[in-house]
């Protein structure tokens, strides 16, 4: 795979480009983002030009390492199978690239025992961490790496990405799944593949509709369908602002070619009936502290309890 079929994130694939081509690109990185928006792909096109190879496949000399599904964490004993594939020296050529997935999932002590083989690898081995929460990476490993910091696609790369990976996407699709893609292809993909977030998608529809209804015992009723769905918490409210936005614009303009959500026009033209500008700006609000809540890791139980009871009193 080339970086070029990689869409966006233009200056910081130029700029890996050209210090992989003049022999300058350093030992250790670090790629940041979001889930979804692309780490992998460019982690891997990394390693593929460094070994100096065309094509997209599995390489002897490129190692991934990945959070294991039964774990929450990295650990030292981890780090040590890592540390110790580092000091093994390549296998076809002259150069080797470790890849650490979900490198902010490593606990403060692996850190420390990986912070030596960051600063000073074996000659031609490169490492790259992967990671959401950068600032879960320890400063002294920061320091020691050169950082790319991955953010969301402009609309007009994410209609460029769904044209190119779903060639046969009609423009209603395009237009729901840009919506809910956010700027992260990933999360365009889960849409397509997901049936969970199909679900997600019509319950939040489903929500707003029974609030404005006044539907007490069925607003609350929802609440096990947040806590099925609790880490999904970021899909969920951006559905939620994703319905408002529609409604909002529906009420003003009365255009239905401004609505995203086209699919659903005629529950975003009886919401706009029912809900008053006020009332929606107040559920933005809502919603803006709640996902403050979720970012601090309060309780989701008592964080989707609390919103959807706010909701329904305003």
């Amino acid at each position: 795979m080339s970086s070029d079929v990689v869409i966006g994130h233009d200056n910081i694939k130029l700029q890996i480009a050209n210090s992989i081509e003049k022999g300058r690109f350093s030992h250790a990185h670090i790629i940041a983002g979001e889930e979804g928006i692309g780490k992998s792909l460019i982690g891997k096109d990394i390693a593929i030009r460094l070994l100096g190879k065309k094509i997209n496949k599995q390489y002897v000399d490129i190692i991934e390492f990945k959070l294991q599904k039964d774990k929450k964490s990295i650990g030292i004993d981890d780090i040590k199978n890592i540390i110790e594939e580092t000091n093994k020296k390549p296998y076809e050529g002259d150069k080797k690239v470790i890849l650490l997935y979900n490198a902010d999932k490593m606990t403060e002590a692996a850190q420390n025992a990986f912070l030596k083989t960051i600063e000073e690898p074996p000659k031609g081995i490169f490492i790259i961490l992967l990671c959401e929460k950068l600032e879960k990476i320890l400063d002294t490993i920061k320091s020691r790496c050169q950082i790319y910091k991955l953010n969301r696609l402009s609309e007009d790369e994410m209609l460029i990405f769904l044209k190119n990976r779903f060639p046969g996407i009609s423009k209603e699709e395009l237009k729901i799944m840009n919506a809910f893609s956010d700027g992260i292809p990933g999360r365009a993909e889960r849409f397509i593949e997901d049936e969970s977030l199909k679900e997600i998608r019509n319950s939040t529809a489903n929500i707003l509709k029974d609030i404005c209804q006044n539907k007490i015992d069925d607003v609350l009723h929802n609440e096990a369908f947040l806590i099925k769905y609790k880490g999904e918490w970021q899909e969920i409210l951006t559905c939620f602002l994703a319905y408002i936005r529609d409604i909002l614009l529906y009420k003003e303009t009365g255009k239905n070619e401004l609505v995203i959500n086209i699919d659903k026009i005629d529950d975003i033209k009886d919401m706009a009936e029912m809900f008053s500008f006020n009332k929606l700006s107040v559920i933005i609000n809502i919603i803006k502290d709640t996902r403050k809540k979720l970012e601090r890791n309060v309780n989701p139980v008592l964080v989707f309890d609390s919103m959807l009871v706010k909701m329904q009193e305003v």
